[in-house]
Parts: C-alpha cells; sequence; structure tokens
C-alpha cells in the first residue's frame, strides 16, 4: 500500500520522534560523566532489546530462523548500533551534546555518497552543492582546522564517523533489509548488538561500574535505553507505515534543535557564535540535498 501523504498527526509524530533522538544526546551527556563508554553502549542496547522483544513477540510473532534475515539484522546491528553508538558516547567525552547533534545531522552526506559509489543514486550537481556545503559547516564549526588534534577534534570526529557509519548503513538497508518488517529488523539488530556488546563490554571495560552509578546516571541511561531507543523506534515504524520512508527522514533536519534547546536547558550548554554558524550552514546543506524545500519554492 502506498503511503498517504503525511497529515498534522504525521508531523506532530514527526516533532516528538525528533525530541526523542535530541534527546538521546543529553542522555549520553550524563551517563558519559560516571560510566565507562563501552557499559554506556552495552545497557542501551541490551535494555532496549529486552523492551522490543515482547513487542515483536506480540505484534508479529517469533523471531525469524532464516539466515538472510539474521545476516542482514548483523550488518545493521554492526553499523546502525555497534559502532555508532560507541563513537558518539566516546565523542562526548570530548564535546557537547548539542555539537555532537549537529555533527551527527551530516549522516544523509555519507548516505548520498556511499549510494552514489555504489551506483544506487546518481550524485546530481544539486546533491553535490548540498554535499560542499555540508563541508563547509563542518570546517566552520571546528574552526582552526583538524590538524590541530586536541580532544574537540577527536570528539567531532568521533561524532564524524559515526554519521560515516549509519550513512553507510542506508545502503545496507536499501540492498538487505527489503521486506523484512522494521520491527524485526530492529529487534533482531539490538539482540546481537547486544551479545556483541556484552562481549566487548566485559573484556576492555568494566560491567560492574553500574553499581556504583548515581541515580541521576541510571535515570539517565534507562531513559537513553527505553525512550531514545525502543520508544523512539517504534514511533519510527509508525511514521513509517503512515508518511512513508521519505517523510520520516526528515526527522535528521529536526533533531539538532530539541538537542540545542535541551542540553541548554538541562546540562548548561551553550553553542558558540562560530558553531550557530556552522550548524545553520549544514541545516541549509540538508535542505539542499533533499530537494522538496527546494521544489516547493520553484513550484515545481
Amino acid at each position: 500500500m502506498t503511503p498517504r501523504l503525511a497529515s498534522a498527526t504525521d508531523w506532530s509524530l514527526l516533532i516528538i520522534l525528533s525530541i526523542l533522538w535530541g534527546g538521546s544526546f543529553i542522555f549520553i551527556g550524563v551517563a558519559v560523566k560516571e560510566l565507562p563508554v563501552l557499559v554506556v553502549v552495552f545497557i542501551r542496547v541490551l535494555l532496549a532489546t529486552l523492551i522490543l522483544l515482547p513487542v515483536h513477540l506480540m505484534r508479529i510473532g517469533s523471531l525469524p530462523r532464516d539466515a538472510h534475515t539474521w545476516i542482514a539484522a548483523g550488518g545493521m546491528s554492526i553499523m546502525n548500533n555497534v559502532i555508532p553508538f560507541s563513537l558518539i558516547v566516546y565523542g562526548q567525552s570530548f564535546i557537547t551534546a548539542g555539537l555532537a547533534a549537529v555533527i551527527n545531522a551530516t549522516t544523509p552526506f555519507f548516505a548520498v555518497v556511499a549510494m552514489a559509489i555504489a551506483g544506487g543514486e546518481r550524485l546530481t550537481g544539486l546533491k553535490a552543492l548540498g554535499l560542499a556545503l555540508g563541508l563547509m559547516g563542518v570546517a566552520v564549526l571546528k574552526g582552526i582546522g583538524f590538524a590541530d588534534f586536541n580532544q574537540q577534534t577527536i570528539g567531532m570526529l568521533c561524532v564524524l564517523l559515526a554519521a560515516a557509519s549509519y550513512g553507510v548503513s542506508t545502503l545496507w538497508s536499501k540492498k538487505m533489509l527489503a521486506g523484512i518488517p522494521p520491527l524485526t529488523t530492529s529487534t533482531l539488530q539490538l539482540l546481537i548488538s547486544s551479545i556483541i556488546m556484552a562481549v566487548i563490554a566485559s573484556t576492555f571495560s568494566e560491567p560492574a561500574s553500574l553499581m556504583q552509578a548515581s541515580a541521576n546516571t541510571w535515570g539517565a541511561v534507562v531513559a537513553l535505553a527505553s525512550v531514545s531507543t525502543a520508544l523512539a523506534y517504534l514511533l519510527f515504524f509508525r511514521i513509517i507505515a503512515s508518511a512513508g520512508g521519505t517523510f520520516v527522514s526528515l526527522v535528521t533536519m529536526l533533531i539538532p534543535i530539541p538537542a540545542i534547546v535541551m542540553a541548554f536547558l538541562f546540562l548548561g550548554e551553550h553553542l558558540s557564535v562560530q558553531e550557530f554558524v556552522g550548524a545553520a550552514i549544514i541545516g541549509l546543506a540538508l535542505i539542499v540535498i533533499d530537494g522538496r524545500m527546494l521544489r516547493r519554492t520553484s513550484g515545481v
């Protein structure tokens, strides 16, 4: 069935989704002050799995047994959970939540490049312009250049690499996930991510550090898993079913707004004028790459 045009309800849900995903940067900003990076990621995917698995069993039934579905979900678990979640949490050890959200918004740039390299979509002049603007925005955010390898540079590069991983996962999903219910994909990828992170966290970190964490940190981790991961995925499915994947992709442009506002309200963070300018350029680049607003303005 072809998704209908987006309604006011769809737009409202999209805004709520942007708040849920924007909130993830705030929860990470709290959790990373007390907990090791790998422990935060492990608990995030584990608790989210424990929430989504019963939902899957009730709504769809037992988990699939065919190899293709598990391989497809396994690839997504690495590119869409394990790698980016770990990089973002580590990156936020050095940069603010608001800045991390802005950099993460570059995900569509990497998706466009990955699709063009793989021959999935042609790199049009408009998209090339958007990519150039995006690079300019990131350069403005950094200001003095990436050659100055300080902690801020490390944090920004980590989140940028996370966005690249998300972008490549877009290509993987288009090629491997066709016909698989989104709820199944997300449940399996979180389940596989939990197994992977259990091994990594127990080998290279200290999961027992959770026992010494404060109530605020525990609250942040639980909210990260339940609200910004499990609930966000369910809302994501709802919007896709109603208005389609193209519409829900607009959330990328919205996430930095609630993230920056919440970072100011709850973490006392401030973006500099330079960072605001960089964020504005990245936002413009996303609009150019997406193209829909430009087509409406031109009447096409």
